[in-house]
């Protein structure tokens, strides 16, 4: 089912200009489909690898969102439909920093990520659903490239690791998400030696 909703979100993403926010994110929640997959099906330091990868991009992704699409969405979707989404990661987040002090071969690393796989995935379609609809209705194809091409810049600052504190506040992302960034990029390349 996950690769058909992510052969779906490539189709619809490849239809929209390279760097329109919304095409974008459809991208990003295929590929992290995909991760999910890898890490269901890898074994050992294959899955390790797996989990690294899925882990940095849902940091960087959400944290993305939170800076340069919730604003949109506040005023294209609704404040309750942002608290929803934003109530939603902060959960994923919580979840994700468990099970990075887990074993990745143990069974409750499995639960905990079949756990996350079915919630993200919600979130996702949710998002589909609810706010990219309401972003492109209220948006003109060059806002939303200028969005896409903010959202590149946010990401390439964001936190590699996450951070539940954060979620729901642009303020503490825009404070905490480069210094954290930092952090985690030096802590990665520490462990790397």
């Amino acid at each position: 089912m996950a690769s058909k909703l992510a052969e779906r979100e490539r189709v619809e993403a490849a239809k929209l200009p390279e760097d329109d926010i919304v095409g974008i994110l459809l991208a990003q929640h295929a590929r992290i489909r995909d991760l999910f997959m890898e890490v269901r099906e890898q074994r050992g330091e294959h899955r390790r690898k797996a989990f690294d990868e899925l882990r940095k991009l849902l940091a960087v992704h959400e944290t993305g969102e939170e800076i340069v699409l919730r604003p949109v969405s506040r005023r294209s979707a609704g404040p309750d439909v942002v608290k929803a989404r934003n109530h939603e990661e902060e959960q994923a987040a919580k979840v994700l920093s468990g099970l990075e002090k887990l074993d990745v071969t143990g069974p409750e690393f499995e639960r905990q990520i079949a756990t996350l796989e079915q919630a993200v995935s919600d979130h996702a379609e949710r998002e589909e659903l609810e706010e990219f609809p309401a972003v492109r209705a209220a948006t003109s194809a060059d806002e939303r490239r200028k969005l896409g091409r903010q959202l590149r810049a946010v990401e390439s600052l964001a936190p590699t690791h996450p951070h539940p504190s954060t979620v729901g506040s642009p303020l503490a992302q825009w404070a905490v998400g480069p210094f954290a960034s930092l952090a985690d990029r030096a802590l990665y390349t520490l462990r790397r030696r």
